[in-house]
């Protein structure tokens, strides 16, 4: 008895074909960074020192690699945070970012709430482009990693997804590829608008910062500094 015949449609195939290239592309990132997810993070405080100030806004963005091999920003996660009981404020850095601690249109949450939050929209982009472990990128990204784990440990948060301690420095990447430091400059430098108006908030910085980071490793990739995925 002759066996069925199966037929393939036109859809069938652009199915297959549209699954395969979403799987290649969902492996870029894996195979970019050694299973790795850079997520962008800024973060807005009461002062310089991740144990004692308070934590008043964070902000990520989440990264992934368009058809064309290029990295782009694709989701920008936010909260306004509430300073943990007994955190100090100085009034220096209030006066330096203009934000009101106390301000109830702030619209702040409970600083375990942000963070899981936040936490919880990384691991799910993790996840689905099977990357093991994110790393956090930001401008002086020392200082960022520094409060971000902090604000972890003092939550007992256990599914924290940053790496302890690497980080991806857009201020040292910037004065290797574009000669400067300071992310207001290097966006100039890479064509990136940057209105000084809006500095300072944690969503517009992170978004340049994104932006900043995007470019310089898609321009090393343009000039041969790294292969196609």
């Amino acid at each position: 008895m002759p066996k069925p015949v199966q037929t393939t449609t036109a859809s069938d195939e652009q199915s297959s074909s549209s699954q395969s290239a979403q799987q290649s592309q969902d492996s870029m990132m894996k195979g970019r960074f050694r299973g790795y997810l850079p997520v962008v993070i800024d973060v807005e405080t009461a002062g310089f020192n991740c144990k004692t100030d308070a934590l008043l806004e964070i902000a990520a963005v989440l990264l992934d690699f368009n058809d064309a091999g290029e990295l782009y920003p694709v989701a920008t996660h936010h909260a306004h945070i509430e300073p943990f009981e007994g955190a100090n404020i100085e009034q220096s850095a209030i006066d330096f970012h203009g934000i009101d601690p106390a301000n109830p249109l702030r619209g702040a949450v409970a600083e375990a709430d942000g963070m899981k939050d936040i936490f919880k929209a990384i691991r799910k982009h993790q996840k689905a482009l099977g990357c093991q472990r994110s790393v956090l990128v930001g401008h002086n990204a020392t200082f960022d990693h520094g409060f971000v784990m902090q604000a972890a440990e003092r939550q007992a948060l256990k599914r924290n997804p940053f790496h302890p301690f690497v980080t991806f420095d857009t201020a040292a990447l910037a004065a290797l590829t574009l000669g400067q430091t300071v992310l207001a400059k290097a966006c100039k430098a890479a064509d990136i608008p940057f209105d000084g108006n809006e500095a300072h908030s944690a969503i517009y910085d992170t978004e340049r910062t994104a932006e900043l980071f995007c470019w310089m490793v898609n321009r090393w990739k343009a000039l041969g500094g790294w292969p196609s995925p």
